[in-house]
């Protein structure tokens, strides 16, 4: 079994069948947020973990279902960002399945995960920590992509003068690029790091920021 880390959007339906209604939309996706979660569960059962680890990555999963759906429900105003949230919450979901054995934290306005912004181009504070003297680095979230973005604005992280080194403490700032946002736009980024020994990525991890546009 693969692990449940590169989930790159589920929804791929004819748009025929979706929904015009974001009322109903939300309905839908709030049922699938519940839904899903079962199958990260199951994820978590197979990996036989310590209890302590097991009660973590469950916490996790369970959180984002709440946080993701609250926003589906209050945040989320068009199909678009129903979407993007969604989705967000899938990728936080695979992310706690996955669990979080280094320390990792991606701010915006001092706040993480769930977060909030006026439109520009916003500061994002990337930090980590590796595991006994391991070094960080910057990664990619999927082949060439270095990382997952989706939002309903256009919104893009630069990708010009990205930092290439190792670090022993990582605490870097990247550029989301949000100048075409308006209220109640929503984006979705993940930040991959890379775990380094010897100049060889021994683990990497995704970390999942969704960015109300106020």
């Amino acid at each position: 079994m693969a692990m449940p880390m590169d989930f790159d959007g589920m929804r791929t339906d004819d748009a025929s069948e979706r929904t015009d209604d974001p009322t109903e939309y939300k309905r839908t996706c709030i049922d699938f947020i519940e839904d899903i979660s079962h199958d990260y569960e199951a994820w978590v059962d197979y990996y036989k973990l310590p209890e302590d680890e097991d009660k973590r990555r469950r916490a996790g999963i369970r959180a984002t279902i709440t946080r993701t759906n609250e926003w589906i429900a209050k945040v989320a105003q068009t199909i678009k960002a129903i979407d993007v949230t969604m989705n967000d919450g899938i990728q936080k979901m695979a992310e706690s399945t996955a669990g979080k054995p280094m320390q990792i934290g991606v701010f915006v306005n001092q706040q993480s995960s769930y977060t909030e912004s006026k439109p520009g181009v916003i500061d994002v504070n990337v930090k980590a920590s590796g595991r006994d003297g391991r070094k960080m680095k910057l990664g990619f979230h999927f082949k060439d992509d270095r990382f997952r973005i989706e939002s309903t604005c256009g919104a893009y992280l630069e990708e010009t003068d990205l930092p290439d080194e190792e670090f022993d403490l990582m605490d870097i700032h990247l550029k989301l690029h949000a100048e075409k946002a308006h209220q109640r736009d929503v984006i979705s980024f993940t930040v991959t790091v890379f775990e380094i020994e010897n100049h060889v990525e021994v683990d990497k991890r995704g970390v999942s920021t969704i960015v109300h546009i106020v």
